[in-house]
């Protein structure tokens, strides 16, 4: 029956990611007062990054993103519900998810997922939905000095967080992009995670390979480089996403809430 149910809640969340046709609805915002219509500001240097990428203001339109990849245990889908931030990843052997509350994790094998569940329900998709992610409140963006990254140079905008803001908000993120073109081609960040101190142990993913979805430039591989005297020096590893999906379909509640066998994740 276990498995029934599994498989059940398996194929309703691919079905979901795939429900692209539906009819949208139209809003007149002729009928709207212009002093309920709010706008967010963002320094030049990170909003000319936006506009190379799409414009926040179509990511703000989209509510759902969805995508595949190979994790360290095989097949993973991830769907995201941007507006509120509930995730649910799928492997045949685990699911975890956040329901809004909580972050659950499912294990269809015993034993099968051993790394931290609560840590790893987000992870990814900061990593993906860059630079769009960063367009959340909370954030601070200082503009730091040209700098020489493999070879080429760029300029950088350096992310940081308000205190209280999710679970690191010890994490800081530089965004290093195109003087030319203005796109991201680079990602430095720290990781903090529970550990209440800022990091100097910079890590770096190069994005160099971009897929358009709905007016929206989104990566299509990340790869994550070894590090020297705090510079990227080699390739160490890639994750190729397939499958990708970034539309304005609203996904049910259910789809994120924790099966009965699933179990909470504290910490």
């Amino acid at each position: 029956m276990k498995k029934i149910t599994v498989l059940v809640f398996l194929t309703f969340s691919l079905i979901a990611c795939k429900e692209q046709n539906k009819e949208v609805e139209v809003v007149d915002n002729s009928q709207i007062n212009s002093e309920e219509i709010t706008t967010t500001s963002y320094p030049e240097d990170i909003d000319k990054v936006f506009t190379a990428h799409g414009g926040i203001s179509t990511w703000n339109k989209m509510n759902n993103l969805c995508y595949e990849m190979d994790g360290r245990g095989g097949k993973e889908t991830h769907t995201i519900s941007l507006k509120d931030r509930k995730v649910k990843i799928e492997n045949k052997k685990w699911s975890i998810g956040h329901d809004g509350n909580n972050v659950w994790l499912l294990q269809n094998e015993k034993g099968a997922y051993k790394g931290n569940a609560r840590f790893y329900h987000n992870l990814m998709f900061y990593f993906y939905a860059m630079p769009f992610v960063v367009g959340d409140e909370g954030i601070t963006y200082t503009s730091i000095e040209e700098t020489e990254l493999d070879g080429s140079m760029y300029n950088g905008v350096k992310i940081s967080y308000s205190a209280g803001v999710g679970d690191s908000p010890e994490d800081e993120y530089i965004i290093y992009y195109n003087q030319e073109t203005n796109e991201m081609e680079w990602l430095g960040y720290t990781v903090t995670f529970r550990s209440g101190e800022k990091s100097d142990d910079w890590h770096f993913i190069k994005y160099d390979e971009w897929i358009t979805k709905n007016g929206l430039k989104l990566p299509k591989k990340l790869t994550w480089y070894n590090v020297e005297d705090g510079k990227p020096t080699d390739e160490r590893n890639d994750l190729v996403f397939d499958n990708i999906i970034v539309s304005e379909t609203e996904l049910q509640d259910s789809m994120f809430k924790k099966p009965l066998d699933a179990e909470v994740v504290e910490k």
